[in-house]
């Protein structure tokens, strides 16, 4: 593959490396990619399917859970179709254009996912702290509020990165070691003063990552202070259990996103295929694990999912939430 043509401003086109260090076993790593980005895409069709068509299933947490499965496809789409190009054809050609769309998409995607996991937090919070008043509050004007809300927010606070981007010099190699266009991996190409990039992507990243985990971290402190109230321990352990998928797609979902994080700012010693490795399971597991935690611990969804795909199995033995 032929460099794209440098000028001192800009390139045309950039070169995505794929996993460095790893070039050899691309076509190995792609069958893993591919195998998980088929089961995010039925997976998560799935969950829109069972949620559409079961009256049931129409209250507010469950339509987190369409925004969720909705973010999940369209993030991992941003970015494994042309991972996938990579590992099998050698395809890291990507144009300028084209990478700084891949880089505002897949970000902001991202910020509106936390967004939606905060949301799902304070759903939760609600439920569980004030139940006489949930359905007064937690209306579906007020849930198509927070959504609005979440994609608001990913993309006014991801537009300036292209912008900021643009005004950069790329005069020294237009190699992305990586297998997408990711924003810090691209602002270190860049052979002039990237102060303001590095700053702004800092801010963005504590304002998200920091504010969401923060309110998150604060709602589930409310909420156990709540249950462990609770003289019943059936009543606590049924509470504790309406949480457990949360916590569990939080953790899936912030983990690496926090590890790439820091490895691009303080990780100097970490190895390139290490991080970026890890980089590329913030798009792999967190939407294919989502439909499946919740399919699993959700009753609901579980029952309507048994009767979709096995018509015959009497769900009414399913194990309770």
């Amino acid at each position: 593959m032929a460099s794209a043509n440098l000028t001192p401003s800009n390139p045309s086109a950039f070169l995505l490396q794929g996993i460095p260090g790893l070039e050899a076993y691309h076509k190995w790593l792609s069958v893993p990619v591919c195998a998980i980005y088929i089961v995010i895409i039925a997976g998560n069709c799935t969950l829109l399917l069972v949620i559409a068509t079961e009256p049931a299933l129409h209250r507010p947490m469950c339509y987190f859970l369409c925004m969720l499965a909705t973010i999940d496809l369209a993030a991992s789409t941003s970015a494994l179709p042309k991972v996938l190009c990579i590992f099998w054809f050698q395809g890291g050609e990507i144009q300028a254009g084209a990478c700084l769309a891949q880089m505002f998409f897949i970000h902001a995607l991202c910020m509106m996912e936390s967004a939606i996991l905060l949301a799902m937090a304070l759903d939760r919070y609600v439920a569980i702290c004030f139940p006489l008043r949930y359905s007064s509050v937690f209306t579906g004007a007020l849930v198509a509020k927070m959504g609005v809300a979440a994609v608001a927010r990913g993309t006014l606070l991801m537009a300036p990165c292209p912008f900021l981007i643009r005004r950069l010099s790329f005069c020294r190699t237009n190699v992305i070691r990586h297998t997408y266009c990711e924003h810090m991996a691209v602002v270190k190409l860049a052979c002039g003063d990237t102060s303001v990039n590095r700053t702004y992507g800092l801010c963005v990243a504590l304002l998200v990552i920091g504010g969401d985990l923060l309110f998150i971290g604060l709602s589930y402190c409310l909420i156990v202070r709540a249950v462990l109230r609770l003289s019943s321990h059936e009543a606590r352990r049924k509470a504790f259990g309406t949480c457990g998928s949360h916590l569990c797609v939080i953790l899936i979902s912030y983990s690496p996103a926090l590890f790439s994080f820091f490895t691009h700012r303080f990780g100097h010693h970490v190895a390139p295929h290490i991080h970026i490795i890890l980089a590329n399971l913030y798009l792999l597991f967190p939407p294919m694990l989502n439909p499946i935690v919740y399919g699993v611990r959700t009753k609901e969804i579980r029952e309507r999912v048994v009767r979709v795909f096995l018509p015959g199995r009497d769900t009414t033995k399913s194990r309770p939430d």
